[in-house]
This record gives C-alpha cells, structure tokens and sequence, in this order.
C-alpha cells in the first residue's frame, strides 16, 4: 500500500512539473512575435478567391504563424524579442483556370510558380533597444531543382524552406 501511494504522489508531482513544462512546448515562443498585415490582400488570398473559391482556407497562416514562431524562437537568446510581420505571401503553385472540373480546384506546381513571402522584422535586445531590422523579399526560383522539394507531403514545405534559409543565415545576418 506505501508504494502504491508513493507512486501516486510521484505521479501527482511529475503531473505538477511537468504541466507547465508541456504547456511551454505546446505554445509559442514569448520571445518571437509573428503577425500579418492585411493577409486579405495577400497575394495568395486574392489568388485563391479569383481562381479557386472553393479552396479559399486560410488555416495555412496558422500553420506558417505557429512554424515561424517555433523555429525562430530555437534561435533567439531568451533576453532578446523578434518580432516579425509578414506583408505578403504567394504559395509555390497556381490554381490554372484553363483546365477543366475539379482540376480547376487544384494547385499546379511548376518552377513558374515560385513562392515567395515579404515580410518586416525588428530584433531587440533585453532592453528593447533594435539591435537589426529591416525588409526581406524571400525568394526561390529554383524551388523544385532541390532533392528535398518532391519529397513529403506537408503543403507549405516550400514556403517553409523559404522561411528556414532566412533564419539559417543567423541573427547577425538577418
């Protein structure tokens, strides 16, 4: 009966601890602030709303959102904030209004559909003072002659790819 019960306060107490542990890894960083300004005029929002209605989702802004936070958030030194808005995103691929039935609906990837985001950004230090900021224009246009481009089934892997070459550059280099 008294390891029965040890187990259970050990149990209780892991759950305590671990708790806010798990609901740190579960949200995004503090440090990393990722918004989008006027995503209705989005590139790709226009897009999908002139040549695929019915694909008009906008949950890949969650998605790209919570990837950006995380990925970022790996590199920055907790004292110090990023705080990114992106200004436009176009998704690799074109819905092409020539092609008949439900393959209107689809989205065709070609090297002449690269995807690009913009964005703004601010890195500030533990007493937010701007240590960099500025404007990118993040681009690939060999987007498919990379091996990894084929492979995987997660739909934002390119503009993924997009945002992990800009972060891969390091904080000096943003």
């Amino acid at each position: 009966m008294k390891c029965r019960t040890a187990l259970h306060v050990l149990l209780a107490a892991m759950a305590l601890l671990g708790a806010p542990a798990m609901a740190a890894t579960a949200t995004n960083p503090a440090n990393v602030t990722v918004s989008y300004d006027h995503p209705e005029q989005f590139t790709e929002t226009r897009k999908i709303r002139a040549l695929a209605p019915i694909r008009d989702d906008k949950s890949y802004l969650k998605t790209l959102k919570t990837y950006i936070e995380d990925r970022a958030g790996r590199m920055l030194p907790p004292d110090e904030h990023l705080d990114i808005v992106v200004t436009d995103i176009d998704r690799a691929g074109n819905f092409e209004p020539w092609r008949r039935g439900p393959m209107q609906e689809v989205r065709i990837i070609k090297d002449i559909y690269p995807p690009r985001i913009d964005l703004r950004f601010r890195l500030l230090d533990a007493n937010g003072k701007v240590v960099r900021e500025g404007t990118r224009k993040l681009r690939d246009p060999g987007f498919l002659t990379d091996d990894s481009a084929t492979s995987g089934n997660d739909s934002l892997r390119y503009e993924k790819r997009l945002i992990d070459r800009w972060l891969g550059k390091g904080l000096d280099r943003l």
